[in-house]
Protein backbone atom coordinates (compact mmCIF):
# COMPACT_ATOMS: atom_id res chain seq x y z
CA UNK A 1 0.00 0.00 0.00
CA UNK A 2 1.43 3.45 -0.90
CA UNK A 3 2.11 5.93 2.02
CA UNK A 4 -0.19 8.46 2.50
CA UNK A 5 1.60 12.05 1.87
CA UNK A 6 -0.38 15.45 2.91
CA UNK A 7 0.56 18.57 0.08
CA UNK A 8 0.16 21.60 1.50
CA UNK A 9 0.17 24.45 -1.04
CA UNK A 10 0.54 28.17 -0.89
CA UNK A 11 -1.84 29.70 -3.41
CA UNK A 12 -0.89 29.72 -7.49
CA UNK A 13 2.19 31.56 -8.87
CA UNK A 14 6.00 31.93 -7.42
CA UNK A 15 5.71 35.53 -6.81
CA UNK A 16 2.34 35.53 -4.39
CA UNK A 17 1.97 31.92 -4.17
CA UNK A 18 2.98 28.36 -4.69
CA UNK A 19 6.11 27.71 -6.90
CA UNK A 20 4.38 25.87 -9.84
CA UNK A 21 6.78 23.71 -10.91
CA UNK A 22 8.02 23.05 -7.70
CA UNK A 23 4.81 21.71 -7.05
CA UNK A 24 4.30 19.83 -9.89
CA UNK A 25 7.38 18.37 -9.78
CA UNK A 26 6.34 16.88 -6.25
CA UNK A 27 3.25 15.49 -6.94
CA UNK A 28 5.13 14.10 -10.38
CA UNK A 29 7.45 12.37 -8.17
CA UNK A 30 4.99 11.34 -5.18
CA UNK A 31 3.10 9.53 -7.79
CA UNK A 32 5.76 7.36 -8.97
CA UNK A 33 6.49 6.76 -5.47
CA UNK A 34 3.39 5.14 -5.35
CA UNK A 35 1.88 7.67 -3.36
CA UNK A 36 -1.96 8.65 -1.78
CA UNK A 37 -1.26 12.21 -2.14
CA UNK A 38 -4.30 14.66 -0.40
CA UNK A 39 -3.62 18.71 -0.77
CA UNK A 40 -4.29 21.66 1.70
CA UNK A 41 -3.98 25.25 1.91
CA UNK A 42 -4.60 27.93 4.59
CA UNK A 43 -8.08 29.49 3.77
CA UNK A 44 -7.24 33.12 3.84
CA UNK A 45 -6.17 36.36 1.93
CA UNK A 46 -2.75 36.28 0.13
CA UNK A 47 -0.67 39.06 1.52
CA UNK A 48 -1.00 40.50 -1.87
CA UNK A 49 -1.18 39.48 -5.52
CA UNK A 50 1.44 40.41 -8.17
CA UNK A 51 0.99 40.42 -12.04
CA UNK A 52 3.52 37.81 -13.35
CA UNK A 53 4.05 39.07 -16.57
CA UNK A 54 5.03 42.76 -15.03
CA UNK A 55 6.53 41.18 -11.76
CA UNK A 56 4.36 44.07 -9.61
CA UNK A 57 1.38 43.97 -6.96
CA UNK A 58 -2.08 44.68 -8.08
CA UNK A 59 -4.76 46.00 -5.98
CA UNK A 60 -6.63 42.35 -6.52
CA UNK A 61 -7.55 40.32 -3.77
CA UNK A 62 -7.29 36.88 -3.43
CA UNK A 63 -8.32 33.48 -1.31
CA UNK A 64 -5.04 30.73 -0.57
CA UNK A 65 -7.24 28.32 -0.19
CA UNK A 66 -8.98 28.68 -3.74
CA UNK A 67 -5.66 30.13 -5.70
CA UNK A 68 -3.93 26.79 -4.51
CA UNK A 69 -7.23 24.85 -5.93
CA UNK A 70 -5.77 26.04 -9.30
CA UNK A 71 -2.73 23.87 -9.25
CA UNK A 72 -5.07 20.97 -7.09
CA UNK A 73 -7.33 20.43 -10.32
CA UNK A 74 -10.66 21.36 -7.59
CA UNK A 75 -9.07 18.40 -5.38
CA UNK A 76 -8.35 20.28 -2.27
CA UNK A 77 -9.03 20.91 1.27
CA UNK A 78 -8.51 23.91 4.06
CA UNK A 79 -5.20 23.36 5.75
CA UNK A 80 -7.71 23.30 9.74
CA UNK A 81 -8.64 20.00 8.23
CA UNK A 82 -5.32 18.29 7.81
CA UNK A 83 -4.98 15.58 10.84
CA UNK A 84 -1.47 14.07 10.88
CA UNK A 85 -3.04 10.78 12.13
CA UNK A 86 -4.31 10.24 8.71
CA UNK A 87 -1.21 10.58 6.83
CA UNK A 88 2.59 8.99 7.07
CA UNK A 89 4.21 12.71 6.09
CA UNK A 90 3.30 15.78 4.44
CA UNK A 91 5.78 18.39 1.75
CA UNK A 92 5.19 21.74 1.24
CA UNK A 93 6.65 22.79 -2.29
CA UNK A 94 7.94 26.54 -2.53
CA UNK A 95 7.46 29.72 -3.68
CA UNK A 96 7.42 33.08 -2.38
CA UNK A 97 3.44 32.33 -0.86
CA UNK A 98 5.34 30.12 1.43
CA UNK A 99 7.59 33.37 2.74
CA UNK A 100 4.11 35.64 2.40
CA UNK A 101 1.18 33.53 2.84
CA UNK A 102 2.58 30.70 5.49
CA UNK A 103 4.54 32.90 7.42
CA UNK A 104 5.55 36.68 7.22
CA UNK A 105 9.43 35.72 6.16
CA UNK A 106 9.15 38.19 3.16
CA UNK A 107 8.56 41.59 4.83
CA UNK A 108 10.00 39.91 8.70
CA UNK A 109 12.91 37.56 7.74
CA UNK A 110 14.01 35.47 11.09
CA UNK A 111 11.96 37.49 13.32
CA UNK A 112 8.68 36.19 11.27
CA UNK A 113 5.19 34.75 12.11
CA UNK A 114 4.06 31.41 11.05
CA UNK A 115 0.48 30.93 10.14
CA UNK A 116 -1.24 28.85 13.34
CA UNK A 117 -2.63 26.05 11.07
CA UNK A 118 1.14 25.84 9.51
CA UNK A 119 2.63 25.74 12.74
CA UNK A 120 0.20 23.24 14.38
CA UNK A 121 0.57 20.86 10.96
CA UNK A 122 4.47 21.14 11.36
CA UNK A 123 4.24 20.41 14.96
CA UNK A 124 1.71 17.35 15.14
CA UNK A 125 3.90 15.32 11.92
CA UNK A 126 6.85 16.06 14.06
CA UNK A 127 5.71 15.13 17.46
CA UNK A 128 4.17 12.00 15.60
CA UNK A 129 7.74 11.65 14.07
CA UNK A 130 6.49 11.52 10.87
CA UNK A 131 8.45 12.61 8.02
CA UNK A 132 8.40 16.49 6.57
CA UNK A 133 9.88 17.33 3.52
CA UNK A 134 10.32 21.15 2.18
CA UNK A 135 11.88 22.35 -0.68
CA UNK A 136 12.44 26.44 -1.88
CA UNK A 137 12.16 28.93 0.87
CA UNK A 138 9.88 26.43 2.48
CA UNK A 139 12.97 25.14 4.58
CA UNK A 140 12.59 28.36 7.09
CA UNK A 141 9.42 27.38 8.49
CA UNK A 142 11.00 24.10 10.15
CA UNK A 143 14.19 26.59 11.08
CA UNK A 144 11.17 28.69 12.79
CA UNK A 145 9.13 25.92 14.31
CA UNK A 146 12.02 23.57 15.20
CA UNK A 147 14.72 25.43 16.77
CA UNK A 148 18.51 23.20 16.34
CA UNK A 149 17.11 21.06 13.38
CA UNK A 150 18.78 21.31 10.07
CA UNK A 151 18.20 22.40 6.74
CA UNK A 152 19.33 23.31 3.22
CA UNK A 153 18.89 26.14 1.18
CA UNK A 154 21.49 25.24 -0.89
CA UNK A 155 24.54 27.48 -0.82
CA UNK A 156 25.49 29.91 2.22
CA UNK A 157 27.41 31.88 -0.33
CA UNK A 158 26.45 33.16 -3.78
CA UNK A 159 28.57 30.83 -5.82
CA UNK A 160 28.98 32.02 -9.57
CA UNK A 161 25.80 33.94 -9.28
CA UNK A 162 23.94 30.90 -8.81
CA UNK A 163 22.75 31.22 -5.43
CA UNK A 164 21.07 35.11 -4.81
CA UNK A 165 19.43 34.14 -1.68
CA UNK A 166 22.53 32.51 -0.20
CA UNK A 167 22.26 35.04 2.93
CA UNK A 168 18.73 32.64 3.80
CA UNK A 169 21.50 30.04 5.10
CA UNK A 170 22.65 32.77 7.62
CA UNK A 171 19.50 33.67 8.72
CA UNK A 172 18.62 30.03 9.49
CA UNK A 173 21.88 29.28 11.46
CA UNK A 174 20.80 32.91 13.55
CA UNK A 175 17.80 31.19 14.34
CA UNK A 176 19.76 28.12 16.44
CA UNK A 177 19.44 25.69 13.04
CA UNK A 178 22.41 24.22 11.02
CA UNK A 179 22.19 25.46 7.64
CA UNK A 180 23.73 22.22 5.37
CA UNK A 181 25.22 23.23 2.07
CA UNK A 182 23.94 21.01 -0.96
CA UNK A 183 24.18 21.02 -5.09
CA UNK A 184 20.80 21.76 -6.68
CA UNK A 185 19.96 17.98 -7.30
CA UNK A 186 20.76 16.93 -3.84
CA UNK A 187 18.00 17.06 -0.62
CA UNK A 188 19.38 16.74 3.17
CA UNK A 189 17.89 14.54 5.84
CA UNK A 190 17.50 15.69 9.38
CA UNK A 191 17.29 12.23 10.58
CA UNK A 192 17.00 13.38 14.28
CA UNK A 193 13.74 15.14 12.91
CA UNK A 194 12.92 13.14 10.37
CA UNK A 195 13.23 16.84 8.17
CA UNK A 196 13.90 16.47 5.01
CA UNK A 197 14.95 19.77 2.39
CA UNK A 198 16.02 21.03 -1.22
CA UNK A 199 16.99 24.28 -2.37
CA UNK A 200 15.19 23.96 -5.79
CA UNK A 201 14.16 27.36 -7.41
CA UNK A 202 16.91 29.21 -4.73
CA UNK A 203 19.49 27.79 -7.48
CA UNK A 204 19.73 29.45 -10.87
CA UNK A 205 19.75 26.10 -12.42
CA UNK A 206 18.63 24.03 -14.99
CA UNK A 207 14.49 23.09 -14.34
CA UNK A 208 15.12 19.23 -14.80
CA UNK A 209 18.59 19.87 -12.68
CA UNK A 210 15.43 20.76 -10.04
CA UNK A 211 13.07 18.32 -10.61
CA UNK A 212 15.74 15.53 -9.97
CA UNK A 213 16.68 17.31 -6.67
CA UNK A 214 12.89 17.65 -5.59
CA UNK A 215 13.04 13.92 -6.37
CA UNK A 216 15.52 13.19 -4.43
CA UNK A 217 13.29 15.31 -1.51
CA UNK A 218 10.28 13.20 -2.46
CA UNK A 219 12.10 9.96 -2.07
CA UNK A 220 14.26 10.85 1.36
CA UNK A 221 10.51 11.74 2.80
CA UNK A 222 8.84 8.17 1.50
CA UNK A 223 11.95 5.90 2.51
CA UNK A 224 11.47 7.71 6.03
CA UNK A 225 7.45 7.12 6.08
Amino acid sequence: MGKRVALVLAGCGVFDGSEIHEASAALVHLSRGGAEVKIFAPNIEQRDVVNHLKGSPTEEKRNVLVESARLARGNIQDLAELKASEFDAVIFPGGFGVAKNLCSWAVDGKNCTVNEHVSSALQAFHSAKKPIGLCCISPVLAAKVFPGCEVTVGQDRNVDGRFPDAETASAIAELGCKHICKNVNESHVDKANKIVTTCAFMCKAPLHEIFDGIGTMVQEVLKLA
